[in-house]
């Protein structure tokens, strides 16, 4: 009965989730103005390397930042992946070549690349076993707020002021996510303080083989999201939608709405069946968006493309939390976020590749994208087979 009672939602929870929710508005209401901005650049042709390398950075960071979490704690490594943002918001206005913004946009990958990483392992410390989903569910709602809010304020910024503006708006709210962090506690017991023989990283420590059937199902579902990333501000302005940035709030509030009941009905009915429900409508999605020919029909797939992933993202992130040791919870939760960022980079770059500047080739992308998701839901239809728990190599 106290565990039934005992609440989850404690002033920690409360900080993390406000950090949460100002790091991912920080660097997503950059996206929308991303590729406008590489065209003014001279830089029209490299649209898909605006995600591929951003996620690049963040994947090759993930083994660093899970072994950092495990032994320096939570807490900095977060700090250290919200002071990346807060950095790189003040260097985009000096960019005047297009090399100078692709270094830039390698240097920016590194905040995904730590703060995720540090925040769920620093949630999955604070809630037991039973409600892992829920918590998990009701800090992605923080983190889908910003997803909405960051594009729709992102360009409307831009509009109304300028991009430099945007820039210095997306440091600031990098800068209050560094200041909630300071008033947190630490919740790894066993920390301690950081050496420089803490970069060096064994094979053993790069992927935890525990956490490997998720991580291949986030790998082929996120390359839709890579998709989405690059193309949709293009899709968006060829079918007439007016702010680029409605797409992503459009996807962002329909993930909001069903993220914390996803991750209840998981912690209850078990993460396999739940995302194979999610990838089925994640298939659907992408089809819909490719098929997309006004902005209310863009709209729409938007909505159904951030329902599939509402649902899935906090059962997939409970999945590999449930299949983890604690004393390697940094590197499942590293392992996990590599396979997302190969994936969304993949499908930038395919997706990139395939656009090619010509919007009729655009549905071609997403159909695409929609066969992986196929694939990832065969996987867990024929391939899956639940196994005991292999140790860590």
């Amino acid at each position: 009965m106290p565990k039934a009672t005992h609440s989850i939602y404690t002033p920690q929870f409360g900080l993390l989730s406000a950090s949460s929710f100002l790091f991912t508005a920080s660097f997503s209401m950059l996206i929308p103005e991303l590729p406008g901005y590489l065209s003014s650049l001279g830089g029209e042709e490299y649209k898909g390397f605006i995600i591929a390398l951003f996620t690049l950075t963040a994947g090759i960071s993930r083994p660093f930042s899970g072994k950092l979490a495990d032994t320096v704690g939570r807490v900095p490594v977060m700090a250290v992946g919200s002071l990346v943002c807060f950095v790189c918001g003040f260097l985009y206005p000096w960019l005047s070549t297009v090399g100078a913004f692709m270094l830039l946009r390698l240097l920016h990958g590194f905040s995904t690349g730590f703060k995720p990483t540090g925040t769920t392992a620093y949630v999955a410390d604070l809630v037991p076993a039973e409600r892992r989903g829920e918590a998990l569910g009701t800090l992605g709602l923080f983190g889908s707020v910003g997803m909405a809010a960051g594009p729709a304020l992102g360009s409307a910024v831009a509009e109304a002021f300028s991009l430099n503006a945007l820039f210095y708006c997306s440091s600031f709210l990098a800068l209050l996510s560094i200041l909630i962090l300071l008033r947190m506690k630490e919740t790894l017991t066993t920390s301690v303080p950081f050496h420089p023989s803490l970069l060096r990283i064994s094979r053993r420590e790069i992927l935890e083989p525990r956490v490997l059937p998720p991580a291949l199902v986030i790998l082929l579902s996120y390359v839709g999201y890579g998709a989405v990333l690059t193309l949709a501000p293009d899709w968006s302005a060829y079918l007439g939608v007016p702010n680029k940035g409605l797409f992503f709030t459009a996807f962002t509030l329909s993930s909001l709405a069903v993220r914390f009941g996803a991750g209840k009905v998981s912690d209850r009915y078990g993460r396999v069946g739940v995302l194979k429900t999610s990838l089925v409508l994640l298939v659907v999605a992408l089809a819909m968006i490719g098929l997309a020919n006004s902005p209310f029909t863009l709209l729409m797939s938007a909505a159904a493309f951030g329902v599939a992933t509402g649902i899935s993202s906090p059962t997939a992130t409970a999945w590999t939390v449930d299949l983890s040791h604690p004393e390697h919870r940094g590197r499942a939760l590293a392992t996990m976020y590599i396979a997302l960022e190969a994936g969304i980079g993949a499908g930038a770059l395919l997706a990139g590749w395939i656009y090619g500047n010509n919007p009729r080739m655009m549905p071609a992308a997403f159909y695409l994208a929609g066969f992986t998701a196929f694939l990832a839901l065969t996987y867990l239809w024929f391939g899956y087979k639940k196994q005991p728990i292999v140790d860590s190599w």
